[in-house]
């Protein structure tokens, strides 16, 4: 999800009867004890009734209709995703088709309904403040990866492996777990004290090498925050190479965790 641009479009979007815009922000956390029983659907239901009820009585057939149809899309993007919700829903559609934007997200939210002639998006523009384009730079020895988030769920993963052989970063794309150095050919562990003490005295050179790849995928994924995570030596030696200003450094050594766990450790 590219949410600033997706804010820029909702920014300059204005309608009027019979075409207004309808924005939804459900919670649906079942962490919250509101929500254990599953009360968003009561929510949910309560809230498209409302609006149902006041243009009944308001009689224009054209702007019933075109709620309608916004209410079909809602009810089966809610029945679709009922069993993989995460902490809360953001719909924003017209009966037209002219707008249709809905996310599950893993932040919470205030359940509210609108039926307007542009989108309400102060709950939205927060949740961009308080959680916005982040990258997770996490560093082990020969190995970075780096994590693209937003909203606190993961849009993309790379991980950067080392070739010991031709002192080359390789990438990898997408989730990856590596067992082992490339060209290592299976470290043994006799080696490995080898294998760390050559890390150590090239460290500084490797990440250099590293740096100016990292600064330009942050460039790419317009990074608004920037972590980095790994041990102190690690994580200072790679924000010393790095153009792009680091907003904060935690000293563990998470790499192979799960990334949304990850995320919930780090932001």
């Amino acid at each position: 999800m590219a949410l600033r641009k997706v804010l820029q479009q909702l920014e300059n979007y204005k309608s009027e009867k019979p075409n207004r815009v309808f924005t939804m922000y459900l919670n649906t956390d079942l962490a919250d004890q509101d929500q254990q029983g599953g009360e968003w659907k009561i929510h949910l239901k309560n809230g498209l009734n409302n609006f149902e009820h006041y243009l009944q009585k308001d009689g224009d057939s054209d702007e019933k209709r075109n709620f309608w149809a916004v209410k079909e899309k809602v009810e089966n993007y809610m029945h679709e995703h009922q069993k993989d919700l995460k902490k809360s829903v953001v719909i924003f559609a017209t009966g037209e088709g002219d707008i249709w934007f809905s996310e599950r997200l893993q932040m919470p939210v205030q359940t509210a309904f609108h039926w307007e002639d542009q989108p309400v998006l102060d709950q939205l523009k927060s949740l961009n403040k308080q959680f916005p384009k982040t990258g997770i730079v996490l560093t082990q020895k020969e190995q970075i990866k780096l994590i693209d988030a937003e909203l606190g769920a993961v849009n993309d993963t790379t991980l950067y492996e080392l070739d010991l052989n031709t002192e080359d970063w390789k990438q990898h794309q997408g989730p990856h777990h590596a067992d082992s150095n490339l060209g290592s050919g299976g470290v043994k562990s006799s080696k490995k004290d080898e294998l760390a003490e050559r890390f150590e005295e090239n460290r500084s050179r490797w990440y250099k090498s590293i740096a100016p790849k990292i600064d330009q995928y942050a460039k790419n994924n317009n990074w608004d925050a920037i972590y980095l995570v790994g041990s102190s030596v690690e994580v200072d030696e790679l924000e010393r190479n790095m153009n792009k200003q680091v907003d904060d450094k935690i000293n563990k050594n998470l790499l192979d965790h799960e990334e949304m766990k990850i995320i919930e450790e780090v932001m």
